[in-house]
């Protein structure tokens, strides 16, 4: 009867259950209800199928993303890291560059200091050759007469330097200076001299050479002396009376003038060396270059100049042969000086003999010792 209800149940792949209620009044044959709902759930069916699809695909799609997050993830961290090992060794390296700075700005530093040093240095040595340039501005006045020869530059001649230099002489030995240097030579390749003293008396002695310690270079470093004051410019007149008259005047504040210390006289240049007890009295002294002094009936006027001292700061020697000057050596004591120096002389002067013209000739007997004085020795005198 189509009044009556049907109750259809299926069973589906998906372990779902649906119940399908009609009523019998609904469906017009039996069969093709069941097949409509049949194509119904076919119908469903293929929505379910096409939406698990879309869900796989969109999983896949998912899963590519998250692979190629992944990889996008390990480039990112393999690009961090490099950027991370990048900016350390920057860091490095701009460190290297503060350090390298910072050693640049010590070693300016200390070129800075070493050339400031150099600077003080050589400010000193400016003002120590100012203070010498206005030493010698104030030195005494001396004419002087020259009497040499004028020539280019390049032909100028060496400076001669004739020193005063004191031999010590051993006991039983005589020195000979000879006129003519051929003479020497002679005498020292002879060596050994027979010497004839007279009934059949002969002594044996032997030349040798002289060496003497020349000055080869002097450097004298000089300064003012504070307590000494040099006066020049004096007249002819008794030296004794002199240095009264002028310790007397320079003694006095009035002349500016303190306590004397002493008063010396030197003749070599015929000036005067005050030495006050005062230091500042010479400088205060010299800051007047001429002054009145009343050394005989009326006043002079003399000149008062620093007073320099003079210290050796470099002297280097050499060793140099006398050209014309030979040692006799092993003398004896035969008889007085006087007889036998005589004997000698006699000797040396003949020409058979090989000797000659002597200049100069000075013995020293045994249980003597003797101090020769070589005070005019020249270039011409000596070799190295």
């Amino acid at each position: 009867s189509r009044d009556r209800w049907w109750e259809v149940s299926f069973t589906m792949s998906s372990d779902e259950d649906f119940s399908l209620v009609g009523k019998s009044d609904q469906i017009e044959d039996t069969l093709e209800g069941v097949q409509a709902l049949i194509k119904e759930y076919q119908k469903k069916y293929s929505q379910i199928l096409e939406e698990q699809k879309d869900i796989k695909d969109s999983t896949v799609e998912h899963q590519d993303m998250t692979q190629q997050f992944k990889k996008r993830t390990e480039k990112l961290t393999e690009a961090l890291k490099k950027d991370e090992i990048s900016f350390k060794e920057q860091i490095a390296s701009e460190e290297a560059k503060l350090n390298a700075l910072k050693q640049e700005k010590s070693d300016l530093m200390e070129e800075l200091q070493r050339i400031e040093a150099e600077i003080e240095e050589e400010d000193s040595r400016n003002a120590h050759l100012r203070e010498r340039a206005d030493v010698f501005s104030k030195m005494p006045e001396k004419k002087v007469v020259f009497s040499g020869k004028m020539g280019k530059a390049n032909d100028m001649e060496d400076f001669e330097m004739k020193p005063h230099i004191t031999y010590p002489m051993e006991e039983g030995t005589a020195l000979i200076t000879f006129e003519e240097e051929d003479v020497a030579i002679k005498i020292l390749e002879m060596r050994k001299h027979k010497v004839d003293l007279g009934e059949e008396c002969r002594i044996i002695v032997e030349a040798q050479p002289v060496h003497l310690m020349m000055p080869s270079l002097v450097e004298i470093d000089t300064e003012i002396c504070p307590q000494r004051i040099l006066i020049s410019n004096l007249p002819k007149m008794d030296t004794e009376t002199m240095q009264n008259k002028l310790e007397i005047h320079f003694s006095k504040s009035k002349n500016g003038g303190g306590e004397v210390d002493c008063c010396e006289f030197l003749p070599d240049s015929g000036t005067v060396v005050i030495t006050f007890v005062e230091k500042n009295i010479a400088e205060r002294l010299t800051e007047t270059e001429h002054h009145e002094v009343k050394l005989t009936q009326t006043k002079h006027k003399v000149r008062v100049t620093p007073f320099i001292n003079g210290k050796i700061t470099n002297l280097e020697t050499r060793t140099s042969m006398c050209r014309r000057t030979v040692l006799l050596t092993g003398i004896p004591n035969v008889m007085d000086q006087e007889t036998l120096q005589d004997m000698l002389e006699i000797h040396f002067q003949k020409n058979g003999n090989g000797g000659g013209e002597i200049e100069a000739f000075l013995y020293n007997p045994l249980s003597q010792h003797t101090l020769a004085l070589f005070s005019n020795v020249s270039s011409e005198d000596t070799e190295e």
